[in-house]
Parts: C-alpha cells; structure tokens; sequence
C-alpha cells in the first residue's frame, strides 16, 4: 500500500484518518505532539521543527502527507499571534519544503473563515477576505501550499464528531472538544448551554471529511475544494438538532447573540460553503446536519469510533 503520513494524529480528523487510511488504500503512518498518539507507526513531531520534519519525511518517504495540525482556537490565536504564525503558517511552509523534497502530494486543512461572511454561500473561487488572524495565517498556509506541484487544500466548518475520550490539550491553543461534544456533554449533565443565533456555518462531520481527504489524497487534481457539510445553520440552530436527535430536552439550549458573547476575535456572520465542486471532483456527497448527528448518535450508541 502507499505510505500517507497523517500530521496530527491525535487530534479529531487524524485520529479517523489514521482508521480510516487502509479502507482507500493507504498505510497510514503518524506523527503525535503534545498528546500521546495509540496508533501504530507513529513518531512524535513538531512541525515547527525544520530539521526534525524533513527527516522524517526523508524516512517514510510518503506518497501523500495530509497536514491536521494546528493552533484552531480562534482567540487564542489573536492574543499569541507570534504562536499561531509559527504553528500555522511555518508549520505549513516546513511541510511543503518537505512534500517537494520528496514528491509527496500535500493535503492541507484549511477553514470557511478564510472569508468575511458577508453573504455565505462562497464558491472556491470566491475571493477570500479573513477578518481574524487564525484565518489570516490559514490563508497564509494556502498560499504557500498551492506552490507545490501535487496538493490539495481543504477547506471545512465547524468540524465536529463522536469521540469516545475527551481530546486534552496542553494549553489554551486548541479547543478541549468539539462544538458538538461540548454540547452534549453539557446536555448530559442537564447544563444550559448558551448558543449563538447570529452565525452561520456548514457543520462538517470529521468522518464525511476525513473521506473527503483521503479521495483528495487519491486525486491527481489540484487546487481548492469546499469540503463541508450541506446545511447552513447558527450554532443555535445545531445545538438544537443535537437535542432531539440525542433526546435532550430542547429548553436546555438558550440563544444568544455573537454581541452577548465574550469574543476575542471578530467572527464572520455566514461563512456557509457551497460543496457541489468537492462532490463533483471526489464522487461523494457531504452530510446534512441531521445526517451528520445521527451518524454520532449511531457511533455513540456501537462505542466504534477511535
């Protein structure tokens, strides 16, 4: 099988890429920070590290590296702007020097907050307008990505999924669950949890993407692909779709406005994806947010996933 070297394999994404590379054909290899990773093959790495990074991709010599790491804590990244450029931005710059070095395709996640959110709905040729600096470093990230010969760029929202342990963090720079963990382990402790109204995005399931992924990884075509979910919808909206597919009494989720929010860095207001490219291109189709729920409700209820 072809080598794939998933960065960030403890993480949500790399850790169903890591289960879900041999079902495409790939045997996945991983690299751990912070966290210690429970898949085979695995090296710890700091993608900040030039020296370190480029041996080991000199030693596994993939045929495709998929880059999962990254300081995601929007914030966090725009009070230590100096972290999140080292992370984000010459983190990605490393792995590109290191994918031409050695032929391999470069798969680089990207985010929906690449633009404004004036009007949502953005194709990939839209023209991206960040309004933080985590989206500013990811679009940096984009930039020198698309110089290689072989790469694809990823762009989700919201990605979210069934975890069956809480994913630790050794600081602030990465968000302890996703948004939808978060909430039902509130809901589960019959917590309110305050949503907001007011923001719009395309939930994306980490497994839907994940596939997404390791196609874009089979794929000789290069560019930009929209890999998010079909709905558009507030994180309100979603909470609630949380309690009644799961079974929590809708009254535990309480909207509010972005404004009611202690919010370090400016949000766009709809950065909801159009997808019919990726779907196109990749010969799939991405989940709606009822289908993305209950496919967490079915992997919460089988205790299968990672």
């Amino acid at each position: 099988m072809d080598k794939l070297l998933v960065i960030g394999s403890t993480g949500l994404v790399g850790s169903k890429l890591a289960v879900m590379a041999a079902s495409h054909g790939f045997e996945a290899y991983n690299t751990q920070n912070t966290r210690e990773s429970t898949f085979p093959n695995s090296a710890q790495l700091d993608i900040t590290d030039r020296d370190a990074t480029l041996r080991l991709v000199s030693e596994i010599q993939p045929k495709v590296i998929v880059n999962t790491a990254a300081l995601t804590n929007v914030d966090y990244c725009e009070t230590h702007k100096e972290e999140a450029e080292k992370v984000n931005v010459g983190g990605a710059r490393i792995l590109a020097e290191a994918a031409g070095e050695n032929d391999s395709r470069l798969i680089q996640i990207s985010t929906d907050s690449v633009f404004d959110g004036r009007y949502g709905h953005y194709t990939e040729s839209d023209t991206p307008h960040p309004l933080n600096y985590y989206a500013i470093t990811k679009l940096e990230a984009e930039k020198i990505v698309s110089q290689l010969s072989s790469y694809a760029i990823a762009r989700p929202s919201v990605v979210h999924g069934w975890h069956s342990q809480v994913i630790g963090a050794a600081s602030g720079s990465t968000k302890l669950m996703n948004f939808a963990m978060f909430v039902l382990d509130k809901l589960k402790n019959n917590e309110t949890v305050k949503a907001i109204r007011d923001q719009y995005n395309s939930p994306t399931l980490a497994d839907n993407l994940s596939d997404a992924l390791l196609r874009l990884a089979r794929s000789p075509e290069n560019g930009i692909f929209h890999t998010a979910g079909r709905s558009c919808l507030s994180r309100y909206e979603f909470a609630i779709k949380l309690t009644h597919i799961f079974g929590y009494p809708p009254k535990l989720v309480q909207p509010v406005f972005a404004s009611e929010f202690p919010q370090q860095a400016e949000r766009p207001k709809n950065c909801c994806l159009r997808v019919e490219k990726a779907e196109k291109a990749l010969g799939m189709l991405f989940l709606t947010a009822d289908e993305s729920i209950r496919e967490m409700k079915r992997q919460a209820l089988s205790t299968v996933s990672p």
